[in-house]
């Protein structure tokens, strides 16, 4: 498979293996993961299996749809909102809070991938097309949920581990928000630090998917790195308002009664 010069100017040609060499690749590396996971007595042999049938599984399902998306660009708003609903729901097992809150997920992630997204677009840094839109949004929806997830569990931990700071808070008169703010500060600021160390390690201790994907498709160093810092920035701005406004919406929740650990 060639794939050619795209409307973003890329002039190179790549030329990709069949299907069927592909699948040889992986059914090498496959065996190899299992014979090192052998030789060194890992319990985890059927679990790697299981694992990679459902990445095949699902990602020839995502590139059934995501061609579908691209042959019909007025379903990409559906498939992002379907991943954002996706996202949120995995955030609430991550967090360990019933649908009761879901609102406070669903906010947050919506927020985080709005504001990071919208500049990119505005500015016209990205085309808005479907062939750009859906896999920067979905990227950046992925490092929300990341954040959100960090931020949220750790909060509740956090939460249930000092409560008597809380309610010493609480005895002095502060609102369950106020009890609660120091506490949520820190959980917010420690789900950032993935997004900051990808920041800080991007080119220097690896090449971020970004990069490297479009490498593959043809574009130049230049365009893979522009692209790439568009992401890297946009995933910063996402991470940190999804993780501010996650622990400000489950602040009266987690100040007022003594969580459970997540």
């Amino acid at each position: 498979m060639i794939v050619g010069p795209s409307s973003l100017g890329h002039a190179w040609l790549v030329r990709y293996g069949s299907l069927p060499q592909s699948a040889a690749a992986m059914a090498v590396l496959a065996l190899i993961t299992l014979v090192v996971m052998w030789s060194g007595r890992i319990e985890l042999r059927l679990d790697y299996l299981g694992a990679a049938l459902r990445s095949v599984v699902q990602l020839v399902a995502v590139a059934l749809v995501v061609a579908w998306v691209f042959r019909n660009p007025a379903g990409t708003a559906v498939y992002l909102a379907v991943m954002l609903l996706a996202a949120t729901a995995t955030s609430m097992r991550r967090i360990g809070v019933t649908r009761a809150d879901a609102w406070r997920v669903l906010v947050p992630l919506a927020c985080g991938a709005t504001v990071a997204v919208a500049p990119v677009l505005a500015t016209g840094a990205l085309p808005v097309e479907a062939q750009s839109v859906l896999p920067f949004t979905a990227q950046i929806i992925g490092g929300s949920m990341t954040a959100a997830s960090l931020a949220g569990s750790r909060f509740r931990d956090d939460a249930h581990a000092h409560w008597e700071v809380v309610e010493g808070y609480l005895a002095l008169g502060a609102t369950p928000r106020q009890a609660i703010t120091d506490i949520g500060r820190r959980a917010a600021g420690r789900s950032l630090i993935p997004a900051l160390d990808q920041m800080r390690s991007a080119g220097l201790v690896v090449l971020p998917g970004a990069f490297v994907g479009m490498l593959l498709g043809g574009a130049t160093p230049a365009q893979a790195a522009q692209v790439q810092l568009l992401v890297l920035f946009a995933l910063m701005a996402a991470s940190a308002t999804s993780a501010v406004v996650l622990v400000t919406a489950f602040a009266t929740r987690f100040g007022a009664v003594r969580p459970d650990p997540a």
